[in-house]
């Protein structure tokens, strides 16, 4: 398939930009890979994509599921967030560019929400907004001849990541190849495309500015549809991935007080470290304030130190 689309301008400069703030978040944020970080990720990512579902679960409600406790909430809303939780923490086990892969995805994040969750549908569909007709899917015979070809697609085109992602994605959901699940899969496939070449996009939950500009992401699949161009939602997307990593970095290199630091570095799940451990996640620091700020961690019990000079270790407290 060649996907019809045309290199504007702006495109040009969106790539530009995201390839300029992709090195500096390889070259200072990769390093500082954070537990803690991976999981606020996957919270804000369930919450924003299911969330342009109507799912009604708060980050917090979300939070507690992942910690396996107990959330009172809408019983179909509880099962979305528990089969989201188990695909984005094993994402990584699945092949962008597998059919098989894909469906195994559908299975799980659909799994006791519909029937034949991961099979592509057998009957005809049509997407509703008010009482208009916006979008009349291709006939269901059709879909399993057109997902083939748009994985031969990814497997195959020698085109930018960045452009096969957003086409992948568009493509996908004007196939509209499940009878429900294809946002959330498209959403979640161009995310793993893109970590295909860019492990950073584990960390970057730009499904949460797809939610705050929800209409403008309607528009730009309306408008390529209507165009038969896909050019509109590429834009959009690329926008959507400038923005995302803008704020990634934003929150990388932004000033911490040693509060700040402390409950960063403690949330890394560390029982013990040296000054120098410290320091390697604060590169940018001070001997003198990394001193300072562990010096605070003691008065506020938040570690005990053990040995003297440069053999000192510091110990965390367990409550």
């Amino acid at each position: 398939m060649k996907p019809p689309y045309e290199i504007t301008p702006n495109i040009l400069k969106l790539i530009s930009a995201i390839s300029e703030k992709l090195g500096e978040v390889n070259a200072n944020f990769l390093n500082r890979q954070s537990p803690q970080l991976r999981k606020q990720n996957i919270i804000k990512t369930i919450h924003s994509s299911l969330q342009i579902e109507g799912n009604t679960l708060t980050e917090e409600q979300i939070t507690a599921l992942i910690e396996n406790k107990r959330v009172i909430g809408p019983e179909k809303d509880v099962l979305e967030v528990l089969n989201a939780i188990k695909v984005y923490e094993s994402l990584k086990e699945f092949n962008f560019s597998s059919d098989k892969s894909f469906l195994k995805a559908h299975s799980e994040l659909m799994a006791g929400l519909i029937e034949n969750a991961g099979k592509y549908r057998r009957k005809g569909v049509g997407i509703v907004k008010g009482t208009k007709v916006e979008h009349v899917a291709p006939p269901y015979e059709n879909v399993p001849y057109l997902m083939n070809d748009l994985f031969e697609y990814l497997k195959n085109s020698d085109e930018l990541v960045l452009i096969k992602s957003c086409v992948f994605h568009y493509e996908m959901e004007f196939i509209h190849p499940f009878l429900d699940g294809n946002g959330r899969m498209g959403r979640l496939w161009q995310t793993l495309i893109l970590m295909s070449e860019y492990p950073v996009f584990e960390f970057l939950p730009f499904e949460t500015l797809i939610s705050k500009t929800q209409n403008e992401y309607y528009k730009s699949l309306a408008m390529s549809d209507k165009s038969g161009e896909l050019t509109f939602f590429i834009e959009y997307m690329l926008g959507v991935i400038n923005e995302s990593l803008s704020s990634l970095l934003s929150y990388n290199n932004r000033v911490l007080k040693d509060i700040d630091r402390l409950d960063y570095f403690l949330n890394l799940g560390l029982n013990e470290f040296t000054r120098k451990d410290y320091m390697n996640i604060f590169k940018d620091l001070s001997s003198a304030t990394a001193s300072r700020d562990l010096k605070k961690g003691m008065q506020l019990n938040l570690f005990k130190s053990e040995g003297s000079l440069n053999k000192t270790k510091y110990i965390v407290s367990k409550n």
